[in-house]
């Protein structure tokens, strides 16, 4: 009897530890932290769900600082460099952490970061000068007192040439940072999903995560407040305004929304969606198994 016991429960842990382990696994990236006091906020309110995510800061950006001073609460999220060569903003713009006479061939005549990756790309930018300024970024985030974990990129930018893409990895090596995308997570962004469409493409994904991959879900929120809507993307024609609408700031805070509903928290507390961070994937990894998802 004790023996067809202990065989009993040997089958119902296995049944239990096969639905932990068949759990889909989620990482959630919020991205642009550090950008302005909107999106500083709106992530901050994110955080204190208490829900693990990973946020990749912009550096370069003027708000960087306030969103240290509000991370240094939340050890356990999981931070990244936003790796910025861009200013897409109309009226906001910011240029390199290096200065301007230190990599002149990365800014516009004003100083300012090209607005767009095609910009950039057809400019006369050279490689040192990148180099010296995504370093320079990630130094400064060494020295905010933030643990750093990852690096990722704005825009794409910082990896739209293999040539590039060589120097973020050298980058990521020396200073031992994971690189976003090179852990073979399965890629989704709501960035372009229609603002009706947001909540329904969201938990309809949810749905069918791959139990056995990591699925990454990019956000970008903010508050639904007069700085952000103020904002206009000079690269995206979904962005910009119609009849003075905030097309940006609604994008955003939907987003937002999305993340903090009950739906979605309460998802979490029952144990429906596993999430996870980059500071898990690289302790479960390791650095040394980062396999660039690009084939040149």
């Amino acid at each position: 009897m004790k023996k067809q016991l202990f065989l009993l429960f040997l089958l119902f842990g296995g049944f239990i530890s096969s639905a932990i382990a068949q759990t889909p696994a989620l990482l959630l990236r919020l991205d642009d932290n550090g950008m302005n006091h909107s999106v500083n906020t709106a992530i901050k309110e994110v955080a204190e769900t208490g829900i693990p995510f990973s946020t990749s800061v912009m550096f370069a950006c003027p708000w960087y600082q306030e969103t240290v001073s509000i991370l240094k609460n939340y050890p356990n999220l999981s931070v990244g460099v936003h790796l910025t060569l861009n200013a897409e903003w109309k009226y906001y713009r910011w240029g390199p952490v290096a200065g301007r006479t230190a990599v002149p061939s990365l800014v516009d005549s004003n100083g300012y970061f090209y607005s767009s990756t095609a910009q950039f790309l057809a400019s006369n930018y050279k490689l040192d000068e990148v180099e010296k300024e995504l370093a320079a970024q990630i130094e400064r985030a060494l020295n905010s007192g933030l643990k750093i974990d990852y690096v990722d990129y704005h825009m794409g930018t910082a990896m739209s040439t293999p040539e590039m893409r060589t120097i973020v990895e050298k980058l990521a090596k020396k200073y031992g940072l994971g690189i976003s995308h090179y852990f073979g997570e399965q890629y989704k962004t709501m960035f372009e999903i229609p603002v009706v469409k947001k909540q329904e493409v969201f938990f309809d994904h949810l749905t069918h995560l791959d139990p056995k991959g990591v699925a990454l879900m990019i956000f970008h929120v903010s508050k639904f407040d007069p700085e952000m809507q103020a904002l206009i993307d000079m690269n995206s024609p979904d962005m910009q305004a119609v009849n003075n609408e905030p097309i940006v700031a609604i994008h955003r805070s939907t987003e937002l929304k999305i993340l903090l509903s009950k739906e979605f928290q309460d998802m979490v507390k029952k144990g429906k969606v596993k999430l996870i961070t980059y500071k898990d994937l690289i302790k479960d990894n390791g650095l040394t198994n980062m396999k660039s998802p690009f084939t040149n």
